[in-house]
C-alpha cells in the first residue's frame, strides 16, 4: 500500500541537532561531511525505520513471493519450500 504525500516540511538542523516525530522518534544529526548527512534514529523497537530503497526492495520481494502459487514453491531452496509446504496444510 503507497501513500501518498501531498506536501513535505523542510527543516534545517545543524550537528548535534535534532527534530522529534509524534512522542518518541527523535531523528539527530550525527555528522555533516560534503553532501551526505549521518542521521541517529532513536525510536522504540515496534517502529520499523528502513532507508527508502531497502523498503522499496523489501516490498518487491513479498509482492514476487505473494504471487508464488503451490507448484512454484519447486523453484525455492528446499528449506524455504518446505516452509511453504507447510503452511499450506
Amino acid at each position: 500500500m503507497e501513500v501518498a504525500l501531498t506536501a513535505m516540511l523542510v527543516l534545517t538542523r545543524r550537528t548535534n541537532q535534532s527534530i522529534v516525530i509524534g512522542e518518541d522518534v527523535v531523528i539527530t544529526v550525527v555528522e555533516i561531511r560534503g553532501e551526505q548527512v549521518r542521521l541517529g534514529i532513536s525510536a522504540p523497537r515496534h517502529v520499523s525505520v528502513y532507508r527508502e530503497e531497502v523498503l522499496e526492495q523489501i516490498r518487491d520481494q513479498n509482492r514476487r513471493a505473494a504471487e508464488l502459487s503451490g507448484d512454484d514453491t519447486a523453484l525455492l531452496p528446499r528449506r524455504a519450500a518446505e516452509g511453504a509446504h507447510n503452511a499450506q496444510r
